[in-house]
């Protein structure tokens, strides 16, 4: 199993990165996809979820109108597309394939660092 997250980086506030997550070893259609984020010094936090089928998505308050969750079942791929950033969104982002709690998988991580 692996989840290989991409597209991370620096950029200024008020710009834009899109993540991607590719998944291999598992029957990703299968699975609910997650995006997490944890902040130096915080905890771990959802930033969005979207069901197997790609019908229903949910996202942390904080996040809700600037980020948007999507994936692509023939690709095994999620993506987080992120607008408008501001520095609190600084964290390492983390991809997540859940299926009960019998199947859960995690992504290495990825930078994202927003400052001027």
């Amino acid at each position: 199993v692996q989840l290989v997250e991409s597209g991370g980086g620096l950029v200024q506030p008020g710009g834009s990165l899109r993540l991607s997550c590719a998944a291999s070893g598992f029957t990703f259609s299968r699975f609910t996809m997650r995006w997490y984020r944890q902040a130096p010094g915080k905890e771990r936090e959802l930033v969005a979820g979207i069901s197997s089928a790609g019908g229903s998505t949910d996202y942390a308050d904080s996040v809700k109108g600037r980020f948007t969750i999507s994936r692509d079942n023939a690709k095994n791929t999620v993506y987080l597309q992120m607008n408008s950033l501001k520095p609190e969104d600084t964290a390492v982002y983390y991809c997540n394939a859940v299926r009960t709690v019998l199947y859960d998988y995690w992504g290495q991580g990825t930078q994202v660092t927003v400052s001027s």
